[in-house]
Formats: C-alpha cells, structure tokens, sequence
C-alpha cells in the first residue's frame, strides 16, 4: 500500500512541476509513467495545459478477500486513496475512468462508485468490453459516461453463489442491498428504479439465471449510459467538461 502511494505521488508530481511554461518540452509517457502503468493501470495524460488523470477498472473488483492470483482485479484499497488525491491535488484537473469488468465485491464496488459521484472535477467514464453487475454503479458514477458500440452491461441481482439460501433474514439482507444498488444506480442516470429492477428481475434472456444483457446501444437507449462513443470522443467530451469547469472559478 505504501509503495503504490508513493509511487502515485512521484508520478503527479513530474509532469506538472513545470506547468504550463516547460510542458511542451515533458514527456507524460516517461520511465516513471511506464512503470504506474505496469503496477496500477493509471496514468496521466496531457493536453495543452490541462491533465487528466485515466483510471483503469478491470478484472473483478477486489473487496475484504484477497482473489487468487490467476485473477485479473482491482482492488478497492488502491483505488479508494488514489480517488481522494485525484479530487484533492490541484494539478489534476480531471477523471477519465475505463471500464472492463465482471463485476465483483458489492460493497467494495459500492464504495468505489460513492466516491466518484461526489467528486467536484469533471469525471467520464466509457465501458469498453464489458461494465457488468457492480460495474454499472461505477460506470454511472462519472458526470458523464460512455460506452463501446461492442461494449455489453449485465444486470442481475445481488447473489454470492449460485446457491439460493431460503432464509427470509438472508433474503431480506440482499434485498436491502439491491435496493442500495437500484437507488444509486437510478440517481446517477436517466433509468427510474423501476425499470432498472424490470432488467435486474428479467426471466426471460438468461438460461443459467435472471437479469438482463445490454449492449451499447441497449444501454444508452434504457438510460443507463449517456452516449455510445470511443475513447476519443470521452475524451473530447472531459476536456470540454474541464475548460467549463475553469470558467467557473
């Protein structure tokens, strides 16, 4: 934990020290950036004089228990430090999110997503491969959000095993916490409660289970994404986000 904070602040710290004046002359992409790439999947990306912090989420959200190490996470202890430094450093000026990921702890996922909705600097997110189960809260958490024409979202109930345990306390515990997920879900896009739960409760489409699969387009049409767009276009999208957020200053 210690090594990725320092390594975090190391990386901040190169490419601004001269801003604006000697950034032409920096390479954002340097030994250092490489590395942060390497070990954290972040890194900081330059145009102009403004710098975007891009953020990746991959894999299995990683939450109280440590997954084997064939697995491909990110873990909610990184992340949740580095989320705070992006939001306090004033050399950062905004949050670009990708998302790939299969879902994973829902409290960790959860908490994540909390964060991100209360940022003050512009944040984006675009869902590339896939944005399913706790990674439809992270995607809608960013002020604006994108995804892939290929991308797919899955969306289904809280479960922790395949295994349905028929105890109405237990049921009563994942009930709660699928309303925690269906609330913020809908506060932070443009699908009511409603329809969200009509996806989540679908019978119809999965063989194995109930929920939903979206597509892009699929998504953006019930509400759940803003636009069906690339990486470019998220990125137009935060830096015009960036130079009206200055304007306000």
């Amino acid at each position: 934990m210690h090594n990725f904070q320092s390594k975090n602040q190391e990386i901040v710290k190169n490419p601004c020290e001269e801003k604006p004046e000697n950034l032409e002359n920096d390479n954002p992409l340097d030994e250092q950036h490489t590395e942060q790439i390497e070990d954290t999947g972040s890194v900081l990306a330059v145009r102009d004089d403004k710098i975007i912090h891009c953020l990746t989420v991959i894999g299995q959200i990683e939450g109280h228990y440590v997954l084997p190490q064939n697995n491909k996470t990110t873990k909610y202890e990184h992340i949740i430090p580095l989320l705070v430094s992006i939001e306090e450093d004033p050399r950062i000026d905004g949050l670009l999110i990708l998302l790939n990921t299969v879902g994973g702890d829902v409290e960790a996922g959860l908490a994540i997503a909390e964060l991100i909705s209360g940022m003050r600097k512009p944040t984006v997110s675009i869902v590339l491969g896939g944005g399913h189960s706790i990674g439809i809260p992270l995607a809608v958490a960013a002020k604006k959000s994108f995804i892939a024409k290929s991308a797919s979202m899955t969306a289904h109930p809280v479960r922790s095993t395949g295994l349905t345990i028929g105890v109405p306390q237990t049921f009563e515990y994942y009930q709660r916490m699928q309303d925690r997920i269906t609330s913020f879900i809908a506060d932070n896009s443009n699908i009511s409660k409603e329809d969200y739960t009509s996806l989540v409760m679908n019978t119809g489409e999965l063989v194995m289970d109930i929920g939903t699969i979206l597509d892009g387009q699929q998504a953006v049409e019930a509400g759940l994404i803003d636009s069906v767009g690339t990486l470019s276009d998220a990125t137009d999208c935060l830096y015009g986000m960036i130079d009206e957020y200055k304007s306000k200053d």
